[in-house]
């Protein structure tokens, strides 16, 4: 039940109060409790499907379909809640620009003023939002529509909404996901500024370097269940239970890959780019160049990461290696043949052979179909296999990714995000590629399940000597996995080369900045 309090007394601008959330008799959320303050951060964290998300949205009213619920929701009288998802795109409608989704919020912020001062008041309130929420070149964003910005980007306009709307309590669930170490840096200051102003935030992550950072509480969950609660810096010095010890001793720790340099590999890379341009259309104002001159080899049994900020182009040029963005000039060769710039134009080897795993892997499965099936008709579609073989195959990558058989034949919605991007990484091994495009696959997820992924793409690039893998990463140390990086800055490709060579001998200053501000977070030293 969802109740509205007056009473100044606790203090909190929300509360919730021994929430218990059952679906089909199964408890997803358990016992719990939460008291958010104006002016402070608190911190949910856990490994994916611990509740975290559950327990946020119960702030908002919203639980998942079918739910029992028991406990109270208390806000105060004045207690408006903003919410920011994990997963922006899903809440940005894809018909309407940046500038209309903005502009109908503000608007209502200024209905007091006269008629003829309204637009430019609601424009001013529009633009300072951008800027609080850290998104650069207003005009040129403004005119896109969403699928034109990067996942970082679409977040930070959902944050942008957030502000305009004045909330007095802002939800932020995984706000950092996709997030390069500066943009995070700048997303810590952004919130403590947010708290600053009365508001209380409760911060849903998974991104530890952030929460010892931000939050001034913190909530540790675990299937469901609060295990251990307090005062962030007593829980980050000395944490009491078993598990909170094993979430915070997680960090990954990668060793250099062995080179890769005189072992026999191919003279012909599997892959290159050259002069690769890439645009957006901005309408009727014309285009906006997002990726320069990119000029890059993949070589077979590679692994290839590429980092930048958000929206440094990424993203962008993974989707031109795909098939998936079309407003594009120069040439993606593989095995010495020119790709075909749309998927459309490519024939089903062509297909098969470059897969793509997306960062959101929710919104890339049907909702009404069982995974298995999703997974099994890679392989009936892109390499002719029948229906029970492909079935069998599908199972049984799945299971050797370490989804359990009971949970591969239910549907995306009844999987956690660790799970669904495991299953979607079953989906495009299925077409038996030659190149694995990997987009963020990791920036959602608790640091526990963010290592079996790592330890999974690991060994399959081990193992199969035919695959090469691209890794696009906001993440020095998911790309230290690789065995070289290449770094974009505002869509040049600012320098390339090996994993030694980038993060201890960095030769351009956004590289320079990149590692400095990553070891900061880090450390806990500030930003």
């Amino acid at each position: 039940m969802l109740a509205r309090s007056g009473d100044a007394a606790e203090e909190a601008v929300a509360e919730v109060r021994d929430l218990r959330v059952e679906i089909d008799g199964r408890a997803i959320v358990d016992g719990v409790n939460l008291r958010a303050l104006p002016g402070k951060v608190t911190a949910l964290v856990g490994a994916s499907g611990s509740g975290k998300t559950t327990t946020g949205l119960a702030l908002l009213g919203e639980y998942p379909p079918g739910a029992h619920v028991t406990g109270d929701v208390r806000l105060a009288a004045d207690g408006l809640v903003g919410y920011i998802p994990q997963h922006p795109a899903a809440v940005l409608n894809p018909a309407r620009r940046i500038s209309a989704l903005l502009t109908d919020i503000a608007r209502a912020r200024v209905r007091h003023l006269p008629l003829g001062q309204r637009r430019a008041a609601a424009r001013e309130h529009v633009l300072s939002a951008l800027a609080e929420a850290q998104l650069p070149d207003a005009e040129a964003l403004l005119r896109r529509y969403p699928h034109q910005l990067s996942g970082g980007q679409q977040q930070r306009v959902v944050l942008a909404q957030a502000l305009l709307l004045g909330a007095r309590v802002i939800v932020a669930d995984e706000p950092t996901t996709g997030q390069d170490a500066l943009t995070k840096s700048r997303i810590v200051d952004q919130f403590a500024a947010v708290a600053a102003h009365d508001i209380a935030v409760v911060l849903l992550s998974h991104d530890l370097d952030v929460v010892r950072a931000l939050a001034d509480d913190v909530i540790v969950m675990r299937a469901g269940r609060v295990v251990e609660s307090g005062p962030a810096q007593r829980v980050w010095l000395a944490p009491q239970h078993e598990w909170t010890r094993e979430l915070l001793s997680e960090r990954p720790e990668f060793a250099e890959p062995e080179s890769t340099t005189g072992t026999g590999r191919p003279a012909r890379p599997v892959l290159r780019i050259r002069d690769l341009t890439a645009r957006h259309s901005d309408g009727a104002q014309g285009t906006t160049t997002v990726v320069r001159a990119a000029g890059l080899d993949l070589h077979p049994g590679e692994c290839l990461a590429v980092v930048g900020r958000s929206g440094s182009g990424k993203t962008t040029l993974a989707r031109c290696l795909a098939g998936l963005h079309r407003d594009q000039d120069g040439e993606v060769l593989f095995d010495g043949t020119p790709l075909p710039r749309s998927l459309r134009d490519r024939d089903r080897a062509q297909l098969a052979a470059v897969q793509y795993v997306f960062q959101d892997a929710r919104a890339a499965f049907d909702e009404h179909r069982p995974v298995v099936h999703q997974v099994a008709r890679t392989a009936i579609r892109l390499r002719g296999t029948d229906s029970d073989t492909a079935g069998r195959e599908a199972l049984a990558t799945l299971t050797s990714l370490g989804l359990p058989e009971e949970l591969v034949h239910r549907r995306p919605g009844q999987l956690s995000g660790g799970e669904l991007q495991r299953a979607a990484l079953a989906r495009a091994l299925l077409a038996r590629p030659r190149v694995l495009i990997c987009d963020e696959i990791t920036s959602g997820l608790d640091t526990i399940t963010r290592r079996g992924i790592l330890d999974t793409l690991t060994a399959l690039v081990r193992d199969r000597d035919d695959l090469s893998l691209v890794l696009i990463t906001h993440d020095l140390e998911t790309a230290a996995l690789a065995h070289r990086i290449a770094v974009l800055d505002a869509g040049e490709l600012v320098e390339q080369g090996s994993v030694r060579q980038i993060l201890t001998e960095p030769s351009h200053p956004f590289t320079v900045s990149l590692i400095r501000t990553t070891a900061r977070l880090a450390t806990g030293t500030g930003t």
